[in-house]
Order: structure tokens, then C-alpha cells, then sequence
């Protein structure tokens, strides 16, 4: 948060993501069909539903990972503009600020901590087999920020290899850190993370949502998302249906009858 000439808050400027007439079947059953929606509206936005509502399929849609069946999905910079994220390639997201975490982990299984999150932070003129890891230059620049998260996460040793799901989890969301996101996209990030763990991620989001961050974060463990999120989009059969605060999100009829359940009412 910065202040204004009067010394009154002023909530950082915060990029959007317009998603228009988005369309995606497999096999001839529409898994996502979203007409208009922007993301981005909030701080931290929760993006809930029951399983097989869409929502990893919209994630990654955004990605430009899965290819649109029709519409548009679109980044708005806060400086104004727009950039055409369905017809960019994967690799050109992260340039734009857009980052994702992975549901389903897929760790370097050869790579040690250290050099699978420098391998992440570095700038893409490192990236060819080796160069990464021999340049003294690239590791002194990014070392101590990679470090600091180690650090935080509990890492005792960055020399060694991620082997738990949990440590593949919490690396995942480090890489995503280090390519300092202006749209950060989470897909279950606590997902079989301890407590005391999952605080931590929920911190990290917190930190980063103030800084400027636009966050959204799709995750079934409904107390993240209860405490963690400014709003909560529903989603169902593919569509977007509701969204509001998460205090109306957890308490409408609709929102109980598809996915919560009387007892979370």
C-alpha cells in the first residue's frame, strides 16, 4: 500500500483479466463456457465450485496451456492497453507478469532445490543445459532472494532434493515467486500442506497481494478461502454463476445446494 499527498491509503493499481465468450468442450460435453468475466477486481479472489465445475480448465485456458474453443481472454495492464493472452504462447505468459502453480507437481527429479529455483529465476539468456549452473553471476543475483524463501518455508538444506509432495508443493509456489508475478493464478496451493505450512502460504499471498499482486486461487480446503480471500467467485458446469463476499458466497442457497453442504452454512 502506498499514501497519497494527504497521507491518506492508496490501494496499489492492480492488472485484470477479461474473459470473453471463453468456450472449451472435450468429447462433445462443454467443461467451460464463461461469457464475461473479469478477474482481478479484488485483491484476492477464491475461485470455488464442485468438482468438475472448470475450474483448473479455466486456469489454464488463461495459461494459453489448453487451447480456447472460441472467445477471448485478455490481460488489462493497470497503465491501460490490453494484451491478447489466448493467442500468446505459454512460454510468453511470464513475460507478462501471469503466473500459474501447478495442481498436479512435476519436479526436476535430477536437480537439487537450489539449482531447480535458480533454473527458475534466471533470465532466459542462462537458459541451455548447464550454462545456468556455471554462472557465478546469475547465482549471486538471486541467491539470497531464493534464500529467503528456503528460509521461510523451512528448508534446511538446498543442496538436496525435493522428494516429499508437500516440499514439491512449496517449491512450486517459490518458482512462482521468483518470477515476480504482477498476476499470480494458484491451483490448490496448500493441497496436503500441514498447518502450520499452509499459514505460511496464506502469508506469502497476503504479502503479495498488498505489494500490487493481483491473486487467484482456486483450492477445496474452504477455510483458506473463507480467511484468505476478498471475494469468491461460484462456479458450476462450467459457467461462472456468483460471486461476492465470501461471507454471502458461504451463505447462499445455491452455493449450499451444489457444493457446500448444510453444515458449512
Amino acid at each position: 500500500m502506498g499514501a497519497d499527498a494527504t497521507g491518506a491509503v492508496v490501494a496499489p493499481a492492480r492488472p485484470q483479466i477479461r474473459i470473453s465468450g471463453a468456450v472449451k468442450s472435450y468429447a462433445g460435453r462443454v467443461v467451460v463456457n464463461v461469457d464475461d468475466t473479469i478477474l482481478g477486481n479484488s485483491p484476492i479472489e477464491g475461485l470455488i465450485g464442485p468438482n468438475g465445475a472448470g475450474k483448473t480448465t479455466l486456469m489454464r485456458l488463461i495459461m494459453h496451456s489448453t487451447p480456447l474453443d472460441s472467445g477471448r481472454i485478455s490481460l488489462l495492464p493497470p497503465g491501460g492497453g490490453e494484451v491478447l493472452l489466448s493467442s500468446e504462447p505459454t512460454s510468453r505468459m511470464a513475460h507478462h507478469g501471469v503466473v500459474k502453480s501447478n495442481q498436479v507437481i512435476m519436479d526436476f527429479d535430477r536437480l537439487t532445490i537450489l539449482d531447480s529455483l535458480l533454473l527458475a529465476a534466471v533470465e532466459g539468456r542462462y537458459e541451455q543445459p548447464h550454462r545456468v549452473f556455471s554462472e557465478r553471476a546469475a547465482l549471486k543475483r538471486h541467491e539470497d532472494e531464493i534464500r529467503h524463501h528456503l528460509d521461510f518455508f523451512g528448508f534446511t538444506d538446498r543442496t538436496t532434493f525435493a522428494l516429499s509432495a508437500g516440499e514439491k508443493k512449496l517449491l512450486d509456489i517459490v518458482r512462482c515467486l521468483l518470477l515476480k508475478p504482477t498476476f499470480l493464478l494458484l491451483d490448490e496451493p496448500t493441497a496436503g500442506l500441514p498447518e502450520d505450512l499452509t499459514e505460511k502460504v496464506m502469508t506469502v499471498v497476503r504479502e503479495l497481494a498488498a505489494a500490487g499482486t493481483a491473486v487467484v486461487i482456486v483450492e477445496h480446503d474452504l477455510n483458506v478461502i473463507w480467511n484468505l480471500c476478498d471475494e469468491v467467485l461460484f462456479m458450476a458446469e462450467g459457467s461462472v454463476i456468483l460471486r461476492g463476499d465470501p461471507q454471502s458466497i458461504r451463505s447462499n442457497r445455491t452455493v449450499v445446494e451444489k457444493y457446500l453442504g448444510e453444515g458449512h452454512v
